[in-house]
């Protein structure tokens, strides 16, 4: 689905239905909910950080409109959260991971991961590596 390499780090974005590959490193669920029809134990999900996603309001109020015209707001509003102190320790702890060292594969159940949360936590994460 995607790589990114910018500040030598090397994070993946794969949908949790993709067979998983040996190169995924650490694999993170950055869904707020278990996804549908997976087991757990065939998920290979190493870690679930809750708390970098949108909040189940800011959620339900970017999919109520169904035009597609409010993924700016939506973006806008996610950043505002991902700053927010309820959210910073896990943002720092997916921080730490790409630190370590390896790849790491931000895994998500979304169909359209384009026009979710996920390009916008990982600009958001790749923010916070330059950062430090």
């Amino acid at each position: 689905m995607g790589t990114s390499k910018g500040s030598g780090t090397d994070v993946r974005v794969r949908r949790v239905y993709d067979p998983q590959e040996d190169g995924d490193g650490t694999r993170v669920l950055i869904d707020r909910l278990w996804p549908r029809g997976v087991a757990k134990d065939r998920a290979g999900i190493d870690k679930w950080l809750k708390d970098v996603t949108p909040s189940t309001e800011l959620r339900a109020w970017y999919h109520e409109d169904r035009t597609g015209t409010r993924f700016d707001e939506f973006t806008d509003r996610y950043r505002a959260e991902l700053a927010d102190p309820a959210h910073t320790a896990a943002v720092d702890e997916l921080v730490e991971l790409v630190r370590e060292g390896g790849p790491v594969t931000l895994v998500t159940a979304v169909k359209d991961v384009p026009h979710s949360h996920v390009p916008v936590l990982v600009d958001h994460l790749e923010h916070e590596l330059r950062r430090h």
